[in-house]
Protein backbone atom coordinates (compact mmCIF):
# COMPACT_ATOMS: atom_id res chain seq x y z
CA UNK A 1 0.00 0.00 0.00
CA UNK A 2 1.13 3.54 -0.75
CA UNK A 3 2.28 5.54 2.26
CA UNK A 4 0.67 8.79 3.35
CA UNK A 5 2.69 12.00 3.34
CA UNK A 6 2.81 11.92 7.13
CA UNK A 7 4.11 8.35 7.16
CA UNK A 8 6.78 9.34 4.65
CA UNK A 9 7.75 12.38 6.73
CA UNK A 10 8.09 10.32 9.91
CA UNK A 11 10.08 7.61 8.16
CA UNK A 12 12.62 10.21 7.09
CA UNK A 13 12.60 11.80 10.53
CA UNK A 14 13.24 8.48 12.29
CA UNK A 15 15.96 7.64 9.76
CA UNK A 16 17.80 10.90 10.45
CA UNK A 17 17.43 10.76 14.24
CA UNK A 18 18.51 7.14 14.60
CA UNK A 19 21.39 7.68 12.15
CA UNK A 20 22.55 10.68 14.14
CA UNK A 21 22.26 8.82 17.44
CA UNK A 22 24.46 5.91 16.40
CA UNK A 23 27.00 8.13 14.66
CA UNK A 24 27.11 10.06 17.93
CA UNK A 25 27.98 6.96 19.94
CA UNK A 26 31.26 6.73 18.03
CA UNK A 27 32.38 10.10 19.37
CA UNK A 28 32.58 8.31 22.72
CA UNK A 29 34.21 5.18 21.29
CA UNK A 30 36.99 5.99 18.80
CA UNK A 31 38.82 8.46 21.04
CA UNK A 32 40.47 5.70 23.11
CA UNK A 33 42.51 4.29 20.20
CA UNK A 34 43.59 7.75 19.06
CA UNK A 35 44.77 8.90 22.50
CA UNK A 36 46.17 5.62 23.82
CA UNK A 37 49.85 6.26 23.09
CA UNK A 38 49.70 9.48 25.10
CA UNK A 39 47.68 7.84 27.87
CA UNK A 40 50.33 5.11 28.12
CA UNK A 41 53.01 7.66 28.89
CA UNK A 42 50.93 9.62 31.42
CA UNK A 43 49.46 6.64 33.28
CA UNK A 44 52.38 4.21 33.00
CA UNK A 45 50.48 1.58 30.97
CA UNK A 46 51.43 -0.74 28.08
CA UNK A 47 49.80 -2.76 25.27
CA UNK A 48 48.81 -5.58 27.63
CA UNK A 49 46.94 -3.06 29.78
CA UNK A 50 45.27 -1.77 26.63
CA UNK A 51 44.15 -5.28 25.68
CA UNK A 52 42.74 -5.74 29.19
CA UNK A 53 40.87 -2.44 29.04
CA UNK A 54 39.41 -3.41 25.65
CA UNK A 55 38.37 -6.76 27.14
CA UNK A 56 36.58 -5.09 30.08
CA UNK A 57 34.84 -2.62 27.78
CA UNK A 58 33.84 -5.42 25.39
CA UNK A 59 32.67 -7.74 28.19
CA UNK A 60 30.26 -5.12 29.52
CA UNK A 61 29.28 -4.22 25.96
CA UNK A 62 28.57 -7.88 25.14
CA UNK A 63 26.42 -8.45 28.24
CA UNK A 64 24.62 -5.20 27.50
CA UNK A 65 23.89 -6.25 23.91
CA UNK A 66 21.99 -9.37 25.01
CA UNK A 67 20.16 -7.48 27.78
CA UNK A 68 19.31 -4.32 25.86
CA UNK A 69 18.00 -6.16 22.82
CA UNK A 70 15.34 -7.66 25.08
CA UNK A 71 14.73 -4.36 26.90
CA UNK A 72 14.27 -2.50 23.59
CA UNK A 73 11.60 -4.99 22.52
CA UNK A 74 10.00 -4.84 25.97
CA UNK A 75 10.04 -1.11 26.78
CA UNK A 76 10.73 0.53 23.43
CA UNK A 77 14.04 1.77 22.03
CA UNK A 78 13.47 5.45 22.77
CA UNK A 79 13.87 4.99 26.54
CA UNK A 80 16.68 2.44 26.34
CA UNK A 81 18.81 4.27 23.77
CA UNK A 82 18.34 7.65 25.47
CA UNK A 83 19.65 6.25 28.75
CA UNK A 84 22.62 4.76 26.91
CA UNK A 85 23.48 8.04 25.19
CA UNK A 86 23.48 9.92 28.49
CA UNK A 87 25.61 7.24 30.20
CA UNK A 88 28.17 7.30 27.38
CA UNK A 89 28.34 11.11 27.46
CA UNK A 90 28.79 11.08 31.25
CA UNK A 91 31.54 8.44 31.11
CA UNK A 92 33.48 10.25 28.39
CA UNK A 93 33.23 13.60 30.16
CA UNK A 94 34.94 12.19 33.24
CA UNK A 95 37.42 10.14 31.18
CA UNK A 96 38.70 13.56 30.13
CA UNK A 97 39.56 14.20 33.78
CA UNK A 98 41.04 10.76 34.56
CA UNK A 99 44.19 10.55 36.68
CA UNK A 100 44.13 6.93 37.91
CA UNK A 101 43.89 3.51 36.30
CA UNK A 102 41.05 2.38 38.59
CA UNK A 103 38.81 5.30 37.60
CA UNK A 104 39.74 4.74 33.96
CA UNK A 105 38.59 1.11 34.09
CA UNK A 106 35.30 2.01 35.83
CA UNK A 107 34.47 4.74 33.31
CA UNK A 108 35.42 2.52 30.35
CA UNK A 109 33.02 -0.14 31.69
CA UNK A 110 30.25 2.44 32.17
CA UNK A 111 30.83 3.69 28.64
CA UNK A 112 30.66 0.09 27.39
CA UNK A 113 27.22 -0.40 28.90
CA UNK A 114 25.92 2.90 27.56
CA UNK A 115 27.25 2.05 24.10
CA UNK A 116 25.60 -1.38 24.22
CA UNK A 117 22.10 0.16 24.12
CA UNK A 118 22.67 1.69 20.70
CA UNK A 119 22.68 -0.91 17.98
CA UNK A 120 19.84 -3.25 18.93
CA UNK A 121 17.71 -0.33 20.09
CA UNK A 122 18.18 1.79 16.98
CA UNK A 123 17.72 -1.12 14.56
CA UNK A 124 14.54 -1.89 16.52
CA UNK A 125 13.53 1.77 16.15
CA UNK A 126 13.90 1.56 12.36
CA UNK A 127 12.08 -1.76 11.85
CA UNK A 128 8.40 -0.67 12.10
CA UNK A 129 8.99 2.02 9.47
CA UNK A 130 10.45 -0.06 6.58
CA UNK A 131 9.31 -3.22 4.77
CA UNK A 132 11.64 -6.18 4.19
CA UNK A 133 12.02 -5.59 0.43
CA UNK A 134 13.34 -2.09 1.17
CA UNK A 135 15.73 -2.95 3.97
CA UNK A 136 18.84 -3.93 2.03
CA UNK A 137 19.13 -0.52 0.36
CA UNK A 138 17.59 1.58 3.15
CA UNK A 139 19.67 -0.04 5.86
CA UNK A 140 22.84 0.19 3.77
CA UNK A 141 22.40 3.95 3.71
CA UNK A 142 21.43 3.92 7.38
CA UNK A 143 24.48 1.80 8.25
CA UNK A 144 26.71 4.61 7.11
CA UNK A 145 26.00 6.00 10.59
CA UNK A 146 28.72 3.91 12.17
CA UNK A 147 31.11 4.24 9.24
CA UNK A 148 30.68 8.01 8.96
CA UNK A 149 30.47 8.36 12.73
CA UNK A 150 33.70 6.40 13.14
CA UNK A 151 35.48 8.53 10.53
CA UNK A 152 34.30 11.85 11.97
CA UNK A 153 34.98 10.71 15.52
CA UNK A 154 38.54 9.65 14.64
CA UNK A 155 39.33 12.92 12.90
CA UNK A 156 37.71 14.99 15.64
CA UNK A 157 39.42 13.10 18.47
CA UNK A 158 42.80 13.44 16.72
CA UNK A 159 42.28 17.17 16.20
CA UNK A 160 40.92 17.74 19.71
CA UNK A 161 43.67 15.76 21.44
CA UNK A 162 46.72 16.91 19.48
CA UNK A 163 46.12 19.84 17.13
CA UNK A 164 43.61 22.15 18.85
CA UNK A 165 44.85 25.32 20.58
CA UNK A 166 41.84 25.47 22.93
CA UNK A 167 42.57 24.09 26.44
CA UNK A 168 46.05 23.05 25.29
CA UNK A 169 47.12 22.31 28.86
CA UNK A 170 44.70 19.35 28.94
CA UNK A 171 46.46 17.54 26.08
CA UNK A 172 44.99 14.12 25.22
CA UNK A 173 42.20 14.54 27.77
CA UNK A 174 40.48 16.88 25.31
CA UNK A 175 39.96 13.79 23.13
CA UNK A 176 37.39 12.63 25.70
CA UNK A 177 36.08 15.87 27.15
CA UNK A 178 35.07 17.59 23.89
CA UNK A 179 33.41 14.58 22.18
CA UNK A 180 31.30 14.09 25.33
CA UNK A 181 29.70 17.48 24.75
CA UNK A 182 28.69 16.47 21.21
CA UNK A 183 27.30 13.19 22.51
CA UNK A 184 25.27 14.95 25.21
CA UNK A 185 23.65 17.27 22.65
CA UNK A 186 22.72 14.28 20.47
CA UNK A 187 21.23 12.49 23.50
CA UNK A 188 18.81 15.36 24.15
CA UNK A 189 17.95 15.62 20.46
CA UNK A 190 17.14 11.91 20.16
CA UNK A 191 15.06 11.81 23.35
CA UNK A 192 12.94 14.79 22.42
CA UNK A 193 12.21 14.14 18.77
CA UNK A 194 12.10 10.39 18.09
CA UNK A 195 9.20 7.94 18.51
CA UNK A 196 9.13 4.13 18.69
CA UNK A 197 6.58 3.31 15.96
CA UNK A 198 3.75 4.77 13.85
CA UNK A 199 1.07 3.84 16.42
CA UNK A 200 2.59 6.19 19.01
CA UNK A 201 1.72 9.19 16.86
CA UNK A 202 -1.61 7.89 15.60
CA UNK A 203 -0.44 6.78 12.15
CA UNK A 204 -1.45 3.56 10.36
CA UNK A 205 1.09 0.77 10.72
CA UNK A 206 3.48 0.27 7.81
CA UNK A 207 4.30 -3.39 8.52
CA UNK A 208 1.47 -5.76 9.33
CA UNK A 209 2.28 -8.64 11.68
CA UNK A 210 -0.16 -11.36 12.68
CA UNK A 211 1.82 -12.10 15.79
CA UNK A 212 0.57 -9.60 18.36
CA UNK A 213 1.92 -9.14 21.86
CA UNK A 214 -0.36 -9.73 24.82
CA UNK A 215 -1.17 -7.09 27.42
CA UNK A 216 2.12 -7.22 29.31
CA UNK A 217 4.24 -8.52 26.44
CA UNK A 218 6.37 -10.89 28.52
CA UNK A 219 5.04 -14.27 27.43
CA UNK A 220 5.01 -13.36 23.73
CA UNK A 221 8.56 -12.01 23.92
CA UNK A 222 9.68 -15.34 25.36
CA UNK A 223 7.88 -17.22 22.56
CA UNK A 224 9.63 -15.06 19.97
CA UNK A 225 12.97 -15.66 21.69
CA UNK A 226 12.47 -19.43 21.54
CA UNK A 227 11.64 -19.23 17.84
CA UNK A 228 14.70 -17.09 17.18
CA UNK A 229 17.00 -19.51 18.98
CA UNK A 230 15.83 -22.33 16.68
CA UNK A 231 16.63 -20.35 13.53
CA UNK A 232 19.89 -21.56 11.94
CA UNK A 233 20.17 -18.33 9.93
CA UNK A 234 20.47 -16.41 13.21
CA UNK A 235 23.44 -18.53 14.28
CA UNK A 236 25.24 -18.32 10.95
CA UNK A 237 24.77 -14.55 10.97
CA UNK A 238 26.10 -14.54 14.54
CA UNK A 239 29.14 -16.68 13.65
CA UNK A 240 30.05 -14.49 10.68
CA UNK A 241 29.55 -11.41 12.79
CA UNK A 242 31.80 -12.74 15.54
CA UNK A 243 34.60 -12.99 12.96
CA UNK A 244 33.87 -9.60 11.40
CA UNK A 245 33.58 -7.77 14.69
CA UNK A 246 36.80 -9.33 16.00
CA UNK A 247 38.55 -8.00 12.90
CA UNK A 248 36.78 -4.65 12.83
CA UNK A 249 37.62 -3.86 16.44
CA UNK A 250 41.19 -4.99 15.92
CA UNK A 251 41.41 -2.27 13.27
CA UNK A 252 39.36 0.29 15.21
CA UNK A 253 41.42 0.02 18.39
CA UNK A 254 44.84 -0.98 17.04
CA UNK A 255 45.23 0.58 13.59
CA UNK A 256 46.66 3.92 14.85
CA UNK A 257 49.03 1.99 17.15
CA UNK A 258 50.11 -0.32 14.29
CA UNK A 259 50.82 2.70 12.08
CA UNK A 260 52.86 4.34 14.85
CA UNK A 261 54.80 1.35 16.12
CA UNK A 262 55.21 -0.82 13.03
CA UNK A 263 55.36 1.78 10.24
CA UNK A 264 56.86 4.65 12.32
CA UNK A 265 54.16 7.23 11.52
CA UNK A 266 53.65 10.23 13.83
CA UNK A 267 50.60 10.33 16.11
CA UNK A 268 48.72 12.81 13.93
CA UNK A 269 49.50 10.96 10.70
CA UNK A 270 48.49 7.67 12.31
CA UNK A 271 45.20 9.14 13.50
CA UNK A 272 44.25 10.72 10.20
CA UNK A 273 45.40 7.81 7.98
CA UNK A 274 43.54 5.30 10.17
CA UNK A 275 40.33 7.28 9.55
CA UNK A 276 40.47 6.12 5.90
CA UNK A 277 39.27 2.74 7.18
CA UNK A 278 35.85 4.22 7.93
CA UNK A 279 35.87 6.87 5.20
CA UNK A 280 36.13 4.36 2.35
CA UNK A 281 34.28 1.70 4.34
CA UNK A 282 31.24 3.90 3.67
CA UNK A 283 31.21 2.72 0.04
CA UNK A 284 31.39 -0.93 1.08
CA UNK A 285 28.21 -0.45 3.09
CA UNK A 286 26.33 1.04 0.14
CA UNK A 287 27.67 -1.61 -2.25
CA UNK A 288 26.55 -4.44 0.05
CA UNK A 289 23.03 -3.03 0.42
CA UNK A 290 22.41 -2.58 -3.29
CA UNK A 291 23.98 -5.95 -4.13
CA UNK A 292 21.81 -7.82 -1.65
CA UNK A 293 18.54 -6.22 -2.81
CA UNK A 294 19.15 -5.70 -6.52
CA UNK A 295 21.52 -8.52 -7.52
CA UNK A 296 20.50 -11.22 -5.05
CA UNK A 297 16.81 -10.35 -4.43
CA UNK A 298 17.24 -9.64 -0.68
CA UNK A 299 19.32 -12.77 -0.11
CA UNK A 300 21.89 -11.34 2.29
CA UNK A 301 24.18 -14.35 2.69
CA UNK A 302 25.28 -14.30 -0.97
CA UNK A 303 26.66 -10.78 -0.64
CA UNK A 304 28.20 -11.54 2.76
CA UNK A 305 30.04 -14.59 1.42
CA UNK A 306 31.50 -12.80 -1.61
CA UNK A 307 32.66 -9.76 0.38
CA UNK A 308 34.27 -11.82 3.16
CA UNK A 309 36.27 -13.78 0.58
CA UNK A 310 37.27 -10.41 -0.88
CA UNK A 311 38.37 -9.31 2.59
CA UNK A 312 40.63 -12.37 2.80
CA UNK A 313 42.28 -11.44 -0.50
CA UNK A 314 42.92 -7.84 0.56
CA UNK A 315 44.46 -8.91 3.89
CA UNK A 316 46.67 -11.36 1.96
CA UNK A 317 48.19 -8.60 -0.20
CA UNK A 318 48.33 -5.97 2.59
CA UNK A 319 52.07 -6.41 3.40
CA UNK A 320 52.92 -5.92 -0.29
CA UNK A 321 50.84 -2.75 -0.57
CA UNK A 322 52.40 -1.31 2.60
CA UNK A 323 55.88 -1.83 1.15
CA UNK A 324 55.04 0.72 -1.58
CA UNK A 325 54.82 3.56 0.96
CA UNK A 326 52.09 5.71 2.50
CA UNK A 327 49.93 5.65 -0.61
CA UNK A 328 50.00 1.86 -0.64
CA UNK A 329 49.07 1.85 3.05
CA UNK A 330 46.12 4.15 2.41
CA UNK A 331 44.90 1.98 -0.50
CA UNK A 332 45.16 -1.18 1.59
CA UNK A 333 43.34 0.34 4.57
CA UNK A 334 40.63 1.65 2.23
CA UNK A 335 40.06 -1.75 0.60
CA UNK A 336 40.00 -3.52 3.96
CA UNK A 337 37.47 -0.97 5.20
CA UNK A 338 35.17 -1.60 2.22
CA UNK A 339 35.39 -5.38 2.52
CA UNK A 340 34.82 -5.28 6.29
CA UNK A 341 32.01 -2.77 6.59
CA UNK A 342 29.95 -4.17 3.68
CA UNK A 343 29.08 -7.58 5.18
CA UNK A 344 29.26 -6.18 8.71
CA UNK A 345 26.49 -3.67 8.03
CA UNK A 346 24.35 -6.18 6.16
CA UNK A 347 24.40 -8.70 9.00
CA UNK A 348 23.64 -6.33 11.84
CA UNK A 349 20.93 -4.29 10.09
CA UNK A 350 18.93 -5.95 7.29
CA UNK A 351 19.94 -9.42 8.49
CA UNK A 352 18.77 -8.73 12.04
CA UNK A 353 15.54 -7.18 10.80
CA UNK A 354 14.83 -10.07 8.43
CA UNK A 355 15.42 -12.74 11.07
CA UNK A 356 13.70 -10.90 13.92
CA UNK A 357 10.74 -9.39 12.11
CA UNK A 358 8.85 -6.41 13.52
CA UNK A 359 8.35 -7.96 16.96
CA UNK A 360 11.74 -9.61 17.49
CA UNK A 361 14.25 -7.29 15.85
CA UNK A 362 15.61 -5.99 19.15
CA UNK A 363 16.31 -9.51 20.40
CA UNK A 364 17.72 -10.68 17.05
CA UNK A 365 19.99 -7.64 16.81
CA UNK A 366 21.00 -8.08 20.44
CA UNK A 367 21.90 -11.76 19.94
CA UNK A 368 23.79 -11.17 16.69
CA UNK A 369 25.62 -8.11 17.97
CA UNK A 370 26.19 -9.76 21.35
CA UNK A 371 27.77 -12.80 19.71
CA UNK A 372 29.80 -10.47 17.54
CA UNK A 373 30.96 -8.66 20.65
CA UNK A 374 32.50 -11.89 21.94
CA UNK A 375 34.89 -11.61 19.00
CA UNK A 376 35.38 -7.95 19.86
CA UNK A 377 36.07 -8.89 23.48
CA UNK A 378 39.06 -11.07 22.63
CA UNK A 379 40.37 -9.04 19.68
CA UNK A 380 42.85 -7.13 21.84
CA UNK A 381 44.41 -10.28 23.30
CA UNK A 382 44.59 -11.84 19.82
CA UNK A 383 46.40 -8.78 18.44
CA UNK A 384 48.90 -8.69 21.31
CA UNK A 385 49.56 -12.46 21.26
CA UNK A 386 50.14 -12.72 17.50
CA UNK A 387 52.08 -9.46 17.28
CA UNK A 388 54.43 -10.25 20.16
CA UNK A 389 55.17 -13.80 18.96
CA UNK A 390 55.12 -13.48 15.17
CA UNK A 391 54.93 -9.77 14.25
CA UNK A 392 52.32 -7.49 12.71
CA UNK A 393 52.34 -9.13 9.26
CA UNK A 394 51.30 -12.47 10.76
CA UNK A 395 48.21 -10.78 12.16
CA UNK A 396 47.03 -10.15 8.60
CA UNK A 397 47.66 -13.83 7.75
CA UNK A 398 45.36 -14.73 10.65
CA UNK A 399 42.72 -12.38 9.25
CA UNK A 400 42.95 -14.17 5.88
CA UNK A 401 42.06 -17.49 7.52
CA UNK A 402 39.20 -16.03 9.56
CA UNK A 403 37.71 -14.19 6.56
CA UNK A 404 37.70 -17.36 4.47
CA UNK A 405 36.00 -19.21 7.33
CA UNK A 406 33.27 -16.55 7.52
CA UNK A 407 32.78 -16.54 3.76
CA UNK A 408 32.39 -20.31 3.77
CA UNK A 409 29.82 -20.21 6.58
CA UNK A 410 27.75 -17.59 4.76
CA UNK A 411 27.84 -19.67 1.57
CA UNK A 412 25.97 -22.45 3.41
CA UNK A 413 22.89 -20.17 3.32
CA UNK A 414 23.51 -18.76 -0.15
CA UNK A 415 19.83 -18.93 -1.24
CA UNK A 416 18.24 -18.12 2.12
CA UNK A 417 15.63 -15.35 2.17
CA UNK A 418 13.59 -14.39 5.25
CA UNK A 419 9.82 -13.96 4.88
CA UNK A 420 8.15 -10.63 5.61
CA UNK A 421 6.06 -12.05 8.45
CA UNK A 422 8.31 -13.93 10.81
CA UNK A 423 5.94 -14.95 13.55
CA UNK A 424 2.62 -15.84 11.98
CA UNK A 425 -0.02 -17.38 14.19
Amino acid sequence: MALTKEQQYWRKRIFVLTWLAYAGFYFGRKNLSVTWSSMEADLGLDNSDYATIIFIYSLIYTIGQFLNGYLSDRFGPRKVVSIGLFLAAFANFFLGMTFSTGILVFLIALNGYGQSTGWSGLVKNMTPWYRSNERGIVMSWWSTCYVTGGFLATVFATYAAFDMDFLSEMGWKRGFFLPSIILLAIAFFYLLFTRNNPKEIGLPVIIEDKYELDADGKSENLKILRLLLKNTALWIYSSCYMILKMMRYAFLFWLPIYLEKSLDYGVSDAGYISSVYELIGFFGVILAGYASDKLFNSRRFSTISIMMIGLALVCLIHPYLVSIGKMGTVISIALIGMATYGPDSLICTAGSMDVGGKKGTGMAAGIINGMGSIGQMFSGFIVVAINEKFGWDSLFDFFVIMSLLGGGLAALKWKFKSPEKQFSA
